[in-house]
C-alpha cells in the first residue's frame, strides 16, 4: 500500500493529457515506443472513435512500476461532453495531476478539474505542458495559476530561459540545474546568474516561495523558516509531500512530451511528492444507519467500489474496481451491496491501456479490472460480515435530447445495444416519452450523442438516426357547451342507432371525468360505459391540432334509443360525434409544456443567461449563490425553447454554466404561435 499511487490526469480539452501520460510511460519504461495522438498509436487512446477523432473520449487506465513504486495512471477526457469520465477517474485516485498548456494557460477545463479534485478531497498537483512551444510562457502561466488558485500553488521545477529557447530545468527542491539532450536525456549544469536570464523570477526567490509554502504545513517548519535557517532536501520533500496531502500545497512541475525534458524528473516527484494510497484520509462509507470511516488497510474486511464499467463486444463487461481495503482476490465470492446481490469474482487485470495482465489478487488502495461480472458502477463490494457503501459522486445531468429513429426497425436490438451502452456511460438517460411515444437519447452535449451512435454501430452492429424530439403539447377547451350526437344506419338487417346529448365543461384534470346525469331512461345504463369508452378513444385527439385532450369532464345529459336498433358500437360513435361537435363549440386552445430550469452560471455571465431566458420566452423567478463566484438562475420556461439551450450556454459560460430542466406544468401556448405550432403537428 505504501508503494501503491493513483493519479487522475486531469484537464482542458487539447492541454496535453494523453501525451503526457504516454511521455511518463515511456521514460518509466513501461512502454517501449512514444505513440502520438495525430498518429492513432497511443496507449491511452485505443477506442475506435478516439483514434479517428484524435480527442478522449473514455478514461483509461495503466498500471506500471517504477523505482520504488507502482502508478496507477488515469487519463481523463478534457472535452466537457465526457466530464462523466473526468469525475470517475477523480473518484478512483487519490491525486489529480492537472495538465495546463504553456500556451494557452488556465482554461476553463482547468478549473473544473480543479473544483472536482477540491469537492473530492484529493490532493493536487499543475503540470504545465507544451513547455518547448515556441509560444510558450511559463512564468506568464505560473502567475495565471498563483492569480486563480491561491497561495497553495508552489512552484518546483521551472526552465531558464536563454534566447528565446529554454537553456535548461531547475529543481528548487534539489537547487540543480539540468539540461537535456534531443533524447530527453539530462546531465547537470550550472544554475545561471539572474542578469543572464529572460522571461523568469529570479531563481532565489523562486525557492524563497517553496519554503515559506512548507513553512506553513508545520508549526517547527514554520518557527525555522522565521529564524533564517534553511530547509534540508528531505525537509522540502516532506513538506510539500503532507502539504499535497493535506491541500496545502499545489506543486507546479513542467514537461515536454513531445521532446520528453523534464519528464524524469515529473516521475521523480511522483515518487518523492505525491501520497501513497496509506496515507490519504479514511473515506466515509454507509454501515446500516451509521457512518464509518474505512482506512486503507490490508487486513481490514473487504470493501471496494466499481468505479467505471466498460462493455466490450468480445471481452464483455469489464468492471473497474478501486480496493478500499482488505484484499480481493481471484475466484472468490464477494457481496455486492449495492444489488445485495453476492458476486462470485472470476479472473482479474491491471490494465494498460486495453493491455491486460492477469493478478491474483489486489490490496486494499490498488485499482484492478474483473471481468464478467453484473456490478454495475457506483455498487460497492465488501465482505459479508461487513455490509457498507461508498457513495459515487454526483455526475452532470444529462442536458441535450434527441430522438431515437431507427435506421433498421429492429426494436429489440437498438434496445439491447444502448442498454449495454448505458451501463458504461451512466450520463446518458435512454426513456420513452409517454406524451409523444417517441425513444429520446439524452447526453451532455451534441458530440456526446454522435459518439454514441458511432459506439453502437461499431460495437454492436446498432444503426440509429437522431432528430429533435417533438413537443407534448396538449389541447383543452375554455367554455361549456352542449353537443348532441346521433349516429342512425340502417342495413339490410339489424340498423344502428345511438343518440346523446353531452355537456362539455373544463375542469382540473389529466384525464377524461365522466359523469352521467340521465333521467328516464333515456339512455339505458348498460350504454353508459359505451359512451364513456367513445369519448375516452376521441380525447386522444383533439380538434385543433390532433393533439391529447387534458381538463374536460363530459356528463351525460339525455339521449334517446331504439330497442332493436341500438348497440354499444352505436353509442359509442354517437359519443365521438357529439365530443367533436361539442369541442369545436367550447372555444380549444392549445397547450404546451412548462419546464422548471435550475441554471448555475458565473456571476459575470448571469446578464446574458437572463436576456436568454427572456428571448425564450422564460419567467425568471429568482437568483442566489450557490458557490464562490456561481450563481444559480431559477426560471420557468416553455420546453419549445429550450432544445438549444445547452449549446447556448456552453458556449457564453465557456462550460463553467450547468442546468437541470424538469416538466413542470402545462400552459395555454401564445395566440401568435397556435398557427405554426398545429401546422408541425399536422406535419407529424
Amino acid at each position: 500500500m505504501k508503494r501503491i499511487k493513483n493519479i487522475t490526469l486531469a484537464g482542458h480539452n487539447g492541454s496535453g493529457k494523453t501525451s503526457l501520460a504516454e511521455a511518463i510511460l515511456y521514460k518509466a519504461g513501461a512502454s517501449d515506443r512514444l505513440g502520438k495522438t495525430a498518429d492513432g498509436t497511443t496507449i491511452m487512446d485505443f477506442d475506435t472513435e478516439e483514434v479517428k477523432r484524435q480527442i478522449s473520449i473514455n478514461s483509461a487506465m495503466a498500471s506500471f512500476d517504477y523505482e520504488d513504486i507502482k502508478v496507477n495512471l488515469i487519463d481523463t477526457p478534457g472535452l466537457f461532453d465526457f466530464a462523466g469520465e473526468m469525475i470517475q477517474g477523480v473518484a478512483a485516485s487519490d491525486t489529480v495531476m492537472i495538465t495546463v498548456s504553456a500556451k494557452s494557460g488556465v482554461k476553463v477545463g482547468t478549473k473544473k478539474a480543479y473544483r472536482e479534485a477540491l469537492k473530492q478531497k484529493k490532493s493536487k498537483m499543475f503540470v504545465i505542458t507544451k513547455i518547448d512551444d515556441e509560444n510558450a510562457n511559463f512564468y506568464n502561466i505560473l502567475t495565471e495559476l498563483k492569480i486563480n488558485f491561491g497561495p497553495t500553488v508552489c512552484p518546483v521545477v521551472v526552465p531558464i530561459i536563454k534566447n528565446e529557447k529554454i537553456d535548461a530545468y531547475v529543481n528548487l527542491i534539489e537547487m540543480k540545474a539540468y539540461k537535456y539532450d534531443e533524447n530527453g536525456n539530462r546531465t547537470e549544469t550550472d544554475i545561471p546568474e539572474a542578469e543572464n536570464l529572460e522571461k523568469t523570477y529570479r531563481v532565489d526567490g523562486l525557492r524563497e516561495a517553496v519554503s515559506e509554502a512548507v513553512a506553513e504545513t508545520d508549526d517547527a517548519l514554520m518557527e525555522k523558516f522565521f529564524e533564517g535557517e534553511p530547509f534540508t532536501r528531505k525537509e522540502l520533500i516532506d513538506g510539500i509531500h503532507n502539504g499535497m496531502n493535506k491541500g496545502l500545497i499545489t506543486p507546479v512541475v513542467c514537461a515536454s512530451a513531445a521532446d520528453l525534458t523534464g519528464i524524469d524528473m515529473l516521475l521523480k516527484e511522483i515518487e518523492l511528492l505525491i501520497p501513497s494510497a496509506d496515507e490519504v484520509e479514511a473515506v466515509e462509507a454507509s454501515a446500516a444507519d451509521e457512518q464509518i470511516a474505512v482506512s486503507c488497510d490490508k487486513d481490514s474486511p473487504l470493501s471496494a467500489f466499481v468505479f467505471k464499467t466498460v462493455v466490450d463486444p468480445f471481452v464483455g463487461k469489464m468492471s473497474y474496481i478501486k480496493v478500499m481495503s482488505g484484499t480481493l482476490k481471484a475466484d472468490s465470492s464477494v457481496y455486492n451491496s449495492t444489488s445485495d446481490e453476492n458476486e462470485k469474482i472470476g479472473k482479474l487485470y491491471f490494465m494498460k491501456g486495453k493491455q491486460q495482465n492477469e493478478v491474483s489478487e489486489a490490496v486494499a488502495g490498488d485499482i484492478v479490472v474483473a471481468v464478467k461480472i453484473s456490478a454495475s458502477t457506483g455498487d460497492t463490494l465488501c465482505a459479508s460480515d461487513r455490509k457498507l457503501r461508498f457513495e459515487m459522486p454526483a455526475l452532470p445531468a444529462a442536458c441535450y435530447s434527441m430522438a431515437v429513429n431507427s435506421a433498421q426497425g429492429d426494436e429489440s436490438k437498438i434496445s439491447s445495444g444502448i442498454s449495454r451502452i448505458l451501463d458504461e456511460d451512466k450520463t446518458l438517460k435512454y426513456e420513452q416519452n409517454e406524451s409523444t411515444k417517441e425513444q429520446v437519447l439524452s447526453g451532455l452535449g451534441e458530440q456526446h450523442l454522435e459518439v454514441t451512435v458511432a459506439k453502437l454501430k461499431n460495437k454492436f452492429g446498432v444503426d440509429i438516426d437522431l432528430a429533435e424530439p417533438k413537443i407534448a403539447y396538449k389541447e383543452t377547451i375554455r367554455r361549456k357547451v352542449k353537443a348532441e350526437g346521433k349516429y342512425k344506419k340502417q342495413t339490410g338487417g339489424h340498423g344502428q342507432y345511438g343518440h346523446v346529448w353531452i355537456e362539455f365543461e373544463p375542469c382540473v384534470s389529466d384525464s377524461l371525468v365522466f359523469e352521467e346525469k340521465v333521467f328516464g331512461g333515456a339512455v339505458p345504463k348498460n350504454y353508459f360505459p359505451a359512451v364513456e369508452k367513445g369519448l375516452q378513444d376521441s380525447v386522444k385527439k383533439g380538434v385543433l391540432a390532433g393533439c391529447p385532450v387534458v381538463g374536460l369532464k363530459a356528463i351525460l345529459l339525455d339521449g334517446s334509443y331504439h330497442p332493436v336498433d341500438s348497440s354499444e358500437m352505436a353509442f359509442k360513435t354517437a359519443a365521438s360525434l357529439a365530443y367533436k361537435e361539442g369541442l369545436k363549440q367550447a372555444e380549444p386552445v392549445m397547450l404546451e409544456p412548462i419546464g422548471d430550469l435550475k441554471v448555475a452560471v458565473p456571476d459575470e455571465n448571469t446578464g446574458d443567461v437572463m436576456g436568454e431566458l427572456n428571448k425564450r420566452r422564460g419567467r425568471v423567478l429568482g437568483m442566489e449563490p450557490v458557490e464562490e463566484g456561481i450563481t444559480e438562475i431559477a426560471a420557468e420556461v416553455p420546453m419549445r425553447e429550450m432544445h438549444s439551450f445547452a449549446m447556448f450556454l456552453r458556449q457564453v459560460t465557456r462550460g463553467m454554466g450547468s442546468f437541470t430542466f424538469d416538466f413542470l406544468r402545462y400552459e395555454q401556448l401564445p395566440a401568435n404561435l397556435v398557427a405554426e405550432v398545429i401546422a408541425e403537428c399536422v406535419q407529424d
